[in-house]
């Protein structure tokens, strides 16, 4: 099939077009928001393709995948079909609702024209869809080309925006892990982040948007994970990390709690419970490597780029069909 969509996460969106299909991705002269075309810093295949505004009114296109509430009005202006009706549509949701949480409504709520698809059953409880017909498709990696050697007592994070979002991201959090062991921020936005945070740049080290091959490569390399997320769906920088072969700290917030089994990690919102596991996998690498097997293994039993692909492969099938 022809599968329109925009490229909005760059890891999600890494996974989705590794599929069967052609996959349209609207680029602009700006590359701007809704124009940015492949990834420059994601290996992308060449089933891709950039295809510009003024040619999708004349491209056969199968089903569109919107990603944010504006699409659907472009993509009816950029198609000159109605998005839902003429052809299918389904939204993919990525985020945790905002704002009058858990009474959210979804901005797609009451519609009969498109589906909803949750990347994690949380998002999908919390969200108020109203008629809108919902299912959920968990999120699939691409495997990580690199192993786990966990050669530095470091400690890793991955992160967008760490300061803008803040309490969000659990950015306030980060000193009292870098009492124990120095950090690896890494992600957009991270510039900065140790004066932001108060502390000296040997405490927090920033790696600014490194692309994805390398910062796996850099991830390896430091002694554990660190997920310190309040109120974000289930990142796949988290999944990645378990596919390294890295052990978890992590907040039991969100998908997080159902993504990361026992055995992968140490889970709790209690930071004292967290600060000691950070401790104890800095202190001892033969247990921060046997769990960060454990961890490799859950990543590959539950989010599998095959099973993530067969997923998909079933829904857009369904929907297209279900149009004619």
């Amino acid at each position: 099939m022809n599968v329109l969509l925009w490229h909005v996460h760059g890891s999600w969106t890494t996974s989705f077009v590794h599929g069967k299909h052609r996959y349209l991705v609207p680029v602009t002269p700006d590359r701007g928001p809704y124009g940015r075309g492949r990834a420059r810093t994601y290996p992308w295949p060449d089933s891709a393709v950039e295809v510009e505004p003024a040619a999708l009114r004349r491209a056969e296109v199968d089903v569109v995948v919107l990603q944010r509430p504006e699409e659907f009005d472009l993509a009816c202006e950029w198609l000159g079909r109605r998005v839902g009706r003429d052809v299918p549509a389904i939204y993919v949701e990525h985020n945790t609702p905002k704002g009058d949480v858990p009474n959210t409504r979804h901005p797609v709520a009451d519609r009969d024209d498109l589906l909803v698809a949750h990347v994690t059953h949380f998002n999908d409880l919390f969200w108020d869809t109203g008629g809108t017909r919902t299912t959920v498709v968990e999120h699939g990696v691409v495997p990580p080309r690199v192993a786990y050697t966990g050669e530095l007592d470091r400690l890793a994070v991955v992160v967008n925006e760490p300061v803008r979002r803040w309490r969000v991201t659990g950015t306030d959090l980060l000193p009292r892990f870098a009492e124990i062991a120095p950090l690896d921020v890494f992600g957009m936005g991270v510039a900065g982040l140790a004066d932001r945070l108060g502390l000296p740049p040997d405490r927090v080290t920033g790696h600014d948007d490194v692309p994805q091959d390398r910062m796996h490569a850099e991830l390896a390399r430091r002694r554990a994970y660190l997920h310190l997320c309040r109120w974000t769906s289930l990142g796949l920088s988290l999944i990645e990390a378990m596919a390294i072969g890295m052990p978890v700290v992590a907040l039991a917030t969100t998908e997080a709690v159902v993504a990361v089994p026992p055995d992968a990690g140490v889970l709790s919102t209690r930071i004292d419970t967290l600060l000691e596991a950070a401790h104890r996998f800095v202190a001892d690498p033969v247990t921060a490597r046997r769990v960060g097997a454990e961890a490799r293994a859950a990543a590959g039993a539950r989010y599998g780029l095959e099973r993530f692909l067969a997923d998909w492969d079933r829904l857009l099938e369904e929907e297209a069909c279900a149009s004619r």
